[in-house]
């Protein structure tokens, strides 16, 4: 199996699978002389960890990074940098009963198909559990970027319930079990995904990303795209769906007028946008406003209520997925998706000093 990379300058490459005896990446590129420690990774790994609520799957694992390679008495070396998060809660019997069987929704048949043969332990490589990797390196792109940079996510709407945007407040997304924004919201949410965890099945879920203090010129045309790369990486992400930049896919409902973001100088040089319905990027390359982006998670495949489906002896058989599952997997995406973000800035961030190493991270324009 090939593409277990992304990145080009800032490149990760993912190993391992779901019920092995560990998962762990390798982040190739990263500048020396970043302090970097496992302290630095894990409270990000912590996010997204299994377990810590009754709406995420029960299975126990701490999560525990630990880095192998690449470091030096805190520092980054330059070199490739290894790290490992080992599996301790695994329940291969719960998969049992679907061995020669293929899930609807999962990538069990696709997966057989192409390659023959498949880890029916919980997914394998396909399985959810490999996006702890990516944060992990997320953590380490965050790093790159430096301080400056602020990213940040949210989940605004999962199933038929949404959020009241009146009532966004991002220091809300912490203190609730679903990374909500909008503290009106959680009852309600909370109500309907105990009612549908008891029915045995899921729900799908919106997740908003937005990186704000990103220096202007990220990005290039025409097929190194900042949002397309940004595209690409979240629809590499576990059940997504759908993505959109900025207004997205309800630009298309906005005249020539509405849509267009205004510009006025501002008093130290700095164009000031108006608004900001492009998402922080224009042709491919970011403008230094937030850069904003949605994608879509679909309902958690994995679910209790029998459906139709054929095993790989080509025989019609009903399905049901036992073991212990997200009911909403866009809960624990959203710090996959902050990760996902990050990497690819960074990325952007280190081919724009290799192109155009003097140019300023806020460019201004003359006066008169």
């Amino acid at each position: 199996m090939s593409h277990n990379s992304f990145g080009h300058l800032f490149r990760v490459t993912s190993w391992g699978e779901s019920h092995g005896p560990a998962i762990g990446g390798v982040v190739d590129g990263c500048p020396a002389g970043i302090a970097l420690t496992e302290a630095d990774i894990q409270p990000f790994l912590d996010k997204r960890r299994p377990g810590q609520s009754k709406f995420v799957t029960q299975r126990q694992e701490a999560d525990e990074v630990r880095l192998l390679s690449g470091v030096f008495e805190g520092l980054t070396t330059g070199t490739p940098i290894s790290f490992i998060i080992e599996n301790t809660d695994q329940r291969s019997r719960d998969y049992g009963d679907i061995k020669d069987r293929f899930r609807p929704g999962h990538a069990d048949l696709a997966y057989h198909l192409k390659y023959g043969v498949r880890d029916y332990r919980g997914g394998g490589r396909s399985s959810a559990r490999e996006t702890a990797v990516r944060v992990a390196a997320g953590a380490i792109a965050r790093k790159v970027l430096g301080a400056g940079v602020t990213i940040r996510g949210a989940m605004v709407s999962m199933g038929p319930l949404g959020i009241d945007r009146a009532r966004f407040d991002w220091a809300s997304v912490d203190g609730n079990p679903f990374f909500c924004p909008d503290p009106g919201a959680v009852a309600a949410w909370e109500e309907k995904l105990a009612a549908t965890r008891k029915a045995g099945s899921s729900l799908g879920a919106v997740v908003e990303l937005v990186a704000e203090g990103v220096p202007v010129g990220l990005g290039a045309p025409l097929y190194g795209k900042l949002d397309a790369d940004l595209a690409a990486a979240l629809m590499s992400i576990n059940a997504v769906k759908g993505v959109e930049i900025g207004e997205g896919f309800a630009s298309a409902t906005l005249d020539g007028e509405g849509n267009a973001d205004e510009m006025r100088m501002g008093p130290d040089g700095e164009v000031e946008f108006l608004s900001n319905h492009a998402g922080g990027v224009l042709g491919g390359i970011s403008t230094g406003q937030p850069v904003v982006a949605r994608f879509a998670v679909k309902p958690t495949s994995s679910i209790l209520v029998p459906r139709q489906s054929v095993d790989r002896f080509g025989e019609d058989v009903e399905v049901l997925t036992k073991g212990r599952h997200d009911p909403c997997v866009g809960i624990r995406a959203v710090p996959v998706g902050e990760a996902m973000l990050a990497c690819v800035l960074a990325d952007h961030l280190l081919r724009q000093r290799a192109q155009n190493p003097d140019a300023p991270l806020r460019p201004r324009l003359p006066r008169n």
